[in-house]
């Protein structure tokens, strides 16, 4: 069986940005985790520290 294939301009061009937005938005999606990672490979920590100043659980809202 012979098969003819055929993208037209409009459907290769839709294809082509939808695999550059794809691999594009890759490491914006693991941005904390890229980043973390980053992190702990130059400053040879964990990352666990909590900054001086800083409550362990910065989430609670502050007692009045």
């Amino acid at each position: 069986m012979h098969v003819l294939a055929y993208i037209d301009p409009g459907s290769g061009s839709l294809l082509l940005q939808a695999l550059v937005a794809g691999l594009l938005a890759i490491p914006f999606f693991f941005r904390r985790t890229i980043g973390g990672f980053i992190h702990r490979i130059r400053d040879g920590s964990d990352g666990s520290a909590v900054p001086e100043g800083q409550p362990a659980d910065s989430s609670e809202e502050p007692r009045r």
